[in-house]
C-alpha cells in the first residue's frame, strides 16, 4: 500500500479547511487547502487543557475547558474564515458529533460531550466532530483501495478498519478501541486511563511501556542498572525508544514484552474479518521506527496467523508517515469531501 505524503494524496481546488487534532496532551491546529495540495505550513501546537495539564479536576470542568480551547482555537487570526472546521478527537465519537469517552482527555467517567452541537453553535462554519483514528485513516484510504487497519501507539492506543472505502463504524461510535481490550484479567493487572485494569493501552502503550520500564527496573535493578536507561534520574518514552534503537539489550526486552498483547490483538483482528495489512502510527512507535516494526513482526510470526505462513503474518505491519500530521491531513480530506457532497445535494 502506497504510504501518501504531508498531502495526503490527490487535492481538489477550492476549500481552505480548518483543521484540528485534540490529543492526550497535545492539541494541534492548522489549515488544510484543497487547491493548494493539502496541509500548509504553521501548524499550531499547544497543550490540552485536559487531564494531563490541570490533574484532579472534575471530569465536567475538564470538559468545559477543552471545548473553551477548541473554540478558541479556531477563533484565531489566520485560523478564522475558513469553509469549514473538522476536529479529530481522542475518543469514541457519534454520528452526530458527540463525544462519549475520552479516557486520556479528561480521564474516566463522565457524560456524554455533544461537542460537535457545542460548537456549531459558537462558530459561523459548517463543524464535523470525528475520531482521531477515524480522520487519520482518511490520510491513507483516500488514496488506496486496499483494506487496511490504522494502529495508534502513543500515550494510548487505539486503531480504526478502513475497508470499502469507509471507517468500519456504528452509528455510537463503537469500533476502534482496541486499546481498552481486556488482555491481561489478573486483579492487579496494570490500570488503564478509563479505569478498568488489563487494557491493552495500560500494557502496549507509550505511558504502558513506561510503567513496564519502572516495573522491570525494580524487578531487575542490576540489569536496569547496566542499561542505557540507568543513568537517568527519570527516564521518559523519549529516552526509552533511542535505548531501543541503539539496541539496549534491557530496554529492547521490555519492549519486546509489551509486544505480546499488541500481536494478540492484531492476530484477534485479523482472524475475525482478514485484515492484512497494519499501519503503525503514533508518537512513541515512529520514535522507535523500523526496529518497533522488526520487533512487532517477529512476535505476530512467533504467535501464528492461522492460514498464513511465516513470511506473510511478518509482512502485514508497516510503518505510517514519519509525522504527527495524519489526525490533521485526514480531517481535511474528509471535511473536503463532506462539503463537496452536501454542495452537490445544494446543486440538485
Amino acid at each position: 500500500m502506497a504510504l501518501p505524503g504531508r498531502d495526503g494524496g490527490p487535492a481538489r481546488a477550492g476549500r481552505r479547511i480548518t483543521v484540528m487534532d485534540v490529543g492526550g496532551t497535545t492539541l494541534r491546529v492548522g489549515a488544510f487547502d484543497a487547491g493548494a495540495g493539502g496541509l500548509l505550513p504553521g501548524v499550531r501546537r499547544t497543550p490540552v487543557d485536559g487531564l494531563a495539564r490541570f490533574p484532579g479536576e472534575p471530569v465536567e470542568a475538564l470538559q468545559r475547558r477543552v471545548v473553551e480551547q477548541i473554540a478558541r482555537e479556531a477563533g484565531r487570526p489566520g485560523v478564522a474564515g475558513s469553509d469549514g472546521l473538522c476536529v479529530a478527537f481522542a475518543g469514541p465519537v457519534d454520528r452526530d458529533g458527540a463525544v462519549r469517552g475520552a479516557p486520556t482527555v479528561w480521564g474516566g467517567g463522565g457524560g456524554v460531550l455533544p461537542l460537535g452541537e457545542l460548537l456549531a453553535a459558537r462558530l459561523p462554519v459548517p463543524v464535523l466532530v470525528v475520531n482521531d483514528l477515524t480522520a487519520a485513516a482518511w490520510r491513507y484510504g483516500a488514496a488506496s483501495p486496499e483494506p487496511f487497519c490504522l494502529l495508534t501507539i502513543s500515550s494510548g492506543i487505539g486503531n480504526k478498519v478502513f475497508r470499502g472505502g469507509e471507517v468500519l463504524l456504528d452509528d455510537e461510535g463503537h469500533g476502534g478501541e482496541l486499546g481498552h481490550w481486556t488482555y491481561d484479567r489478573s486483579p492487579d493487572a496494570p490500570p488503564c486511563d478509563c479505569g478498568g485494569r488489563g487494557h491493552l493501552g495500560a500494557l502496549a502503550s507509550g505511558r504502558g511501556v513506561l510503567a513496564a520500564v519502572r516495573r522491570a527496573a525494580l524487578a531487575d535493578p542490576a540489569g536496569y542498572a547496566r542499561s542505557a536507561l540507568g543513568g537517568l534520574p527519570e527516564p521518559g518514552n523519549p529516552a526509552i525508544a533511542a535505548a531501543v534503537r541503539a539496541g539496549d539489550p534491557f530496554a529492547t526486552e521490555v519492549l519486546r514484552g509489551t509486544l505480546v498483547p499488541l500481536a494478540a490483538a492484531i492476530g484477534g483482528v485479523f482472524a475475525s474479518i482478514g485484515i492484512r495489512r497494519y499501519v503503525l502510527m503514533g508518537g512513541f512507535a515512529l520514535a522507535v521506527g523500523e526496529r518497533y516494526r522488526e520487533l512487532l513482526a517477529a512476535e505476530l510470526v512467533r504467535q501464528g496467523c492461522f492460514g498464513l505462513t511465516d513470511a506473510e503474518a511478518g509482512a502485514m505491519v508497516v510503518l505510517g508517515a514519519d509525522d504527527d500530521d495524519h489526525g490533521l491531513i485526514g480531517a481535511g480530506l474528509l471535511m473536503d469531501r463532506r462539503l463537496g457532497a452536501a454542495a452537490r445535494e445544494v446543486a440538485v
